[in-house]
């Protein structure tokens, strides 16, 4: 298990209190699990990513992650509809492990209702938020 100064956690992403992160791009958001998600499940050997089309509210049960530790639900970060998927996931899941933020990504969806990402957690609170976990 990492230490927390040992997570990569980057700036220009917001964070949920389940551990997705969820990143801009223009007017859709990348979403996908943190550093310190992966590193708590451990070796990811599956994902169940939602349907593209798909719509649901924030925190929302949208898929699941399966690592040879647990079975973990993911959810909605934000509400909105799914407009793209990883499909790199299906075949490599453990991209989620070896880059999160990158190639990791899960999913894309269009926004219902932007100001629910500035309500999301930025970096410093999401660290704040982990240090009370240790």
């Amino acid at each position: 298990m990492k230490e927390l100064n040992e997570l990569h956690l980057p700036d220009d992403i917001r964070y949920t209190d389940d551990h997705e992160w969820a990143g801009k791009t223009g007017d859709t958001v990348k979403i996908g699990i943190s550093d310190y998600a992966q590193d708590q499940l451990g070796d990811i050997v599956y994902v169940e990513l939602p349907q593209v089309g798909a719509s649901f509210d924030q925190k929302q049960q949208c898929g699941t992650i399966e690592s040879v530790k647990a079975v973990s639900e993911m959810y909605m970060p934000l509400g909105g509809e799914v407009i793209a998927v990883n499909p790199e996931l299906v075949g490599a899941p453990e991209l989620l492990n070896k880059e999160p933020y990158g190639k990791g990504w899960m999913f894309e969806v269009k926004p219902s209702k932007v100001a629910e990402y500035d309500q999301l957690m930025d970096k410093k609170a999401y660290l704040e938020m982990l240090k009370g976990l240790k």
